[in-house]
């Protein structure tokens, strides 16, 4: 169980909002490298001016998500965070060591709770403009395209039929090939297996009938159930009416 470290809960911390194009950059950037510098102008009888100004070595970082040139300077807008309470909580893994007796477990700290909420707006300069014509260029770029093919292409393999179509037929061609035989002979034929066994399922009533299935089921629902419990589910029992089977007592008589 991790321990929860509440010494600095007590510290008033900024929420900013940045663009994503300011995120990537940070988010590729080194540990050790210094991302910008925020400048806190008072004035008497106004609100203080904060500006943030991002590091040359920052702008230079190259990644994948963005390769256009971003603004370097910003205008933070202050809004004080009122009627809610937000923490900060960060937390330190501790990686595993399979020497040690007893594992050392990660740290959880509470960094302080926000005073104030910060949205970063770029001074609307040359290349904060240029930044927003190539998003706009980016956005109207259709997401799909046609494009001509000089040769067919396939995607998948053609088979010259799917296998539950092969199965399906061969179902329908057995059962196609069993004769409905006459009703008084499929209840004969039922009523003398049903004095062998009491419950049977459909699978063996068709082999033993060899009769198919729709036309069987018609027959048994009138001269069986159908168990819908356990520990005979899904099996058919002659209806009362029809059985001949001793009583227990009976048997025990005779």
């Amino acid at each position: 169980m991790s321990s929860l470290d509440i010494s600095k809960a007590g510290n008033a911390l900024w929420l900013v909002k940045v663009p994503k194009y300011i995120a990537d950059k940070w988010d590729s950037a080194p540990n050790s490298l210094e991302v910008g510098k925020i400048k806190v102008t008072n004035t008497p009888g106004k609100r203080p001016d904060i500006s943030l100004n991002l590091s040359e070595a920052v702008l230079c970082l190259e990644n994948d998500k963005n390769t256009e040139p971003i603004p370097k300077s910003f205008k933070l807008d202050v809004s004080h965070f009122t009627g809610q309470t937000m923490g900060v909580l960060s937390e330190h893994r501790v990686p595993y060591n399979p020497d040690a007796v007893v594992q050392e477990t990660d740290k959880l700290a509470i960094q302080g709770k926000i005073s104030q909420k910060l949205e970063c707006r770029p001074i609307s300069d040359q290349v904060y403009m240029d930044l927003k014509k190539q998003a706009i260029r980016k956005a109207h770029i259709p997401a799909r395209k046609v494009q001509k093919l000089d040769k067919v292409v396939q995607n998948f393999k053609p088979i010259s039929d799917h296998k539950h179509n092969i199965e399906y037929n061969e179902k329908k061609k057995s059962e196609g090939k069993k004769a409905r035989d006459d009703k008084d002979a499929v209840m004969a034929m039922l009523f003398k297996a049903f004095e062998k066994h009491q419950y049977y399922n459909i699978k063996d009533l068709v082999t033993l009938t060899k009769q198919p299935v729709v036309y069987l089921k018609e027959i048994l629902k009138e001269v069986c159930n159908y168990n819908l419990k356990h520990p005979h589910k899904n099996m058919w029992e002659l209806k009362p009416e029809y059985r001949h089977y001793k009583d227990q007592d009976d048997m025990e008589t005779n």
